[in-house]
């Protein structure tokens, strides 16, 4: 089993639940805070020790206080902190229940786990806790079957880009000319009307509000 876990929780009723499953585990060396910066700053610095850190469980959202922090969000810290350490484990346990947000932190930033924090997620966390050890992903129960079902793991950095866009307020016919100042391919006005039009018809959507509507509702943008 793991021997040394960092913790990431602004509650402390979730971080001292989260440390007593650790407990349960036998793990002792466990460290918690409650920003996102400290969380970094720990792991940098267990890097120059001989036992660093082997695992980041973390939430996403984390709330604004007097205390300004140049990490603001899981998503920021986990990148990060695998920018720093490609080799760290991390587990996401956190009440975002959108499915395309949860699809994304496999898909874009590697995560390990996802447990939802919900009625019994402290059994759900051991679980992950446990196959993360033995080299497998977890995902809360009630979540495999939306995520599996779901059809956000075909959409691509490029295909966000577009969403966020139109989005913003950009019309159809104006996109190529933002994807040329950003230097992002394909950008011709054919490529960008076939992979809307395909968007579309992943969602099931009639046009671009229902796509925007349906892209921000299962956590795409």
């Amino acid at each position: 089993m793991f021997s040394k876990i960092l913790i990431a929780e602004d509650h402390e009723s979730s971080n001292f639940s989260v440390q007593k499953v650790l407990e349960d585990l036998a793990i002792s060396n466990v460290g918690h805070v409650y920003y996102c910066d400290d969380a970094f700053e720990k792991l940098k610095k267990s890097l120059t020790s001989k036992f660093p850190y082997e695992v980041l469980i973390t939430d996403l959202s984390f709330e604004e206080d007097h205390k300004k922090q140049l990490i603001k969000d899981g998503k920021e810290l986990v990148k990060c902190c695998r920018d720093l350490c490609p080799e760290l484990k991390v587990i996401v346990f956190s009440g975002e229940h959108r499915i395309g947000v949860i699809d994304l932190l496999f898909k874009e930033f590697g995560i390990n786990a996802y447990v939802k924090k919900a009625r019994s997620d402290s059994k759900e966390l051991k679980k992950a806790i446990e196959a993360v050890y033995n080299g497998d992903t977890y995902i809360s129960h009630d979540l495999k079957l939306p995520i599996k079902s779901a059809n956000t793991i075909e959409f691509s950095n490029y295909d966000i880009t577009l969403l966020k866009l139109l989005s913003d307020g950009i019309l159809q016919k104006n996109i190529p000319k933002k994807l040329q100042e950003q230097n992002i391919y394909p950008n011709s006005l054919s490529s960008v009307e076939k992979r809307i039009n395909a968007m579309k018809l992943a969602l099931a959507v009639k046009n671009t509000e229902e796509l925007i509507a349906s892209s921000k509702n299962i956590g795409i943008i």
